[in-house]
């Protein structure tokens, strides 16, 4: 849980514009074989900033791949435990590198910054591979194998050599957002050559590296040609190949702006909820009352997101709203509208507050958008279906909170001391299937309209209310 948001800095001198949504059940992956060989095999530097969304399985973020002589790979990867690995065969007969960190990796709304340079012409093993994380070193390992003394390996070499984005050959897909991929060929490098700490917060980030030197193979990747995610910005014109990748998977979620998403490890543990498109899409078949809410909390403000509806069975079962205890909700196997300190909107038109339902407003459904417009200042909550607020609401009404739904508690009495927007299945009767695509600012589905809030952040279907923001970490920087 985040309730003031990873990355939670104001201006940060330098902004990423872009990132790219990976959602690891299209098989999607940027792929790239050089036309012709790395100037050197012995040293390179790997950057690329993540966040994940998938966990509990191996993931490549970058890697190289050759099916010749037995299968030869090169990775970056999350494994199955959560850990973070570095592998890589040597193509000289010179032991493999195999280095696991302790340390695992399972903040699904945080954003991380991993480094690997490797230069095995180092006199000690250690300095031959080195693994950083948000610009320190990572120093404990389950694993610590690593190749002999000028060992070679298949990084930048030309032909027969895959190098991709996202994945390893045809398996291993990782499913979150990634951004500023670098690769540096013959240099082994600091994470300061990427990033740098605020100065005021102490939270590591990017700089602009565009004026790096790229080498032969080198390559930058910054995601933003929508048309072309693969596009190669260094000069070196190393496009990447998309693979099972839409215009749609380009994402304003970055390592400089984080973006709310929906949260998996605020689930019912019986319930069968798939997550999918950066965890953006919720959805369940199953027969437990199940759902989620967001990484973000809100403490202060007034924010907004929509939700656009994808499939329902069962009108009056499916429900989206705001609560403010996601974790004891999920314990208790109850649902956003459901508890003592939650509201939601039913697709049959309802409000339900605290258990207690009322007539509201219009029933939706499938392809309706509905909009959620939360004053946490005030504990008011508006509902719109179709850019209308239902109840004769406005958002912008203030502590007169006219049309609006009340929250139960205010802010401070929450159990979480923060709001989450949220999506649930109200009852526990079979044959229910829902799915629910949240847009934070960052959508997954197309947009035919595109409004932005007053800061200029996000892409929605439907005007922004006066005086509301989408859910990342600038605008709760300044307004929440």
């Amino acid at each position: 849980m985040i309730i003031l948001g990873t990355n939670s800095i104001k201006d940060t001198g330098y902004n990423v514009a872009n990132s790219y949504r990976s959602n690891s059940g299209d098989s999607p992956k940027l792929s790239k074989t050089f036309s012709s060989a790395s100037n050197s095999n012995t040293t390179f530097t790997v950057s690329a900033w993540v966040k994940r969304s998938k966990l509990g399985a191996n993931q490549d973020v970058v890697s190289a791949f050759r099916s010749s002589d037995g299968l030869q790979t090169d990775l970056i990867r999350f494994g199955s435990g959560d850990d973070l690995e570095f592998y890589a065969h040597t193509t000289n007969s010179s032991g493999n590198a195999d280095i696991q960190t302790n340390r695992l990796f399972r903040d699904v709304g945080a954003w991380y910054h991993i480094v690997v340079r490797v230069d095995t012409t180092q006199g000690t093993d250690t300095n031959r591979v080195r693994i950083y994380v948000n610009g320190v070193q990572e120093t404990s390992f389950s694993t610590s194998n690593y190749m002999n003394q000028n060992g070679t390996i298949i990084w930048g070499l030309g032909s027969g050599t895959e190098h991709t984005i996202g994945a390893v050959g045809t398996s291993n897909y990782f499913g979150g957002y990634v951004a500023e991929v670098v690769y540096l060929d013959s240099q082994s490098v600091a994470p300061t050559t990427f990033g740098e700490f605020d100065d005021d917060s102490g939270i590591w980030k990017p700089i602009n590296v565009s004026g790096l030197t790229f080498g032969n193979n080198s390559f930058y990747l910054d995601f933003e040609n929508s048309a072309e995610l693969g596009t190669d910005a260094s000069g070196n014109s190393h496009t990447f190949t998309e693979n099972n990748i839409a215009a749609t998977d380009q994402s304003t979620d970055t390592c400089t702006n984080n973006f709310a998403t929906l949260n998996p490890l605020y689930t019912n543990t019986t319930s069968d909820i798939i997550f999918a498109n950066g965890n953006l899409d919720g959805s369940m078949t199953d027969n437990t009352k199940a759902g989620s809410y967001t990484t973000i909390g809100m403490t202060s403000g007034k924010f907004y997101c929509e939700v656009k509806i994808i499939e329902f069975q069962n009108a009056g079962e499916a429900v989206v709203g705001v609560s403010g205890r996601p974790a004891s909700d999920m314990i208790d196997n109850k649902n956003v509208g459901d508890t003592t300190q939650s509201v939601g909107y039913r697709t049959n038109g309802q409000s339900e507050i605290a258990s207690t339902t009322a007539s509201y407003g219009d029933s939706y459904t499938t392809n309706d958008i509905i909009g959620i417009a939360l004053d946490v200042d005030n504990s008011k909550l508006y509902f719109s279906k179709n850019g209308t607020f239902q109840n004769s609401g406005d958002p912008t009404s203030g502590s007169t909170g006219t049309g609006a739904l009340s929250m139960p508690v205010g802010v401070s009495s929450c159990e979480a001391g923060a709001y989450f927007f949220g999506f649930g299945d109200n009852t526990t009767a079979s044959s229910s299937a829902h799915k629910f695509s949240f847009n934070f600012g960052s959508p997954s589905f197309a947009i035919s309209s595109g409004n932005t809030d007053a800061e200029g952040f996000g892409n929605f279907e439907f005007a922004v209310p006066s005086g509301y923001f989408s859910l990342n970490s600038k605008n709760l920087a300044e307004y929440g």
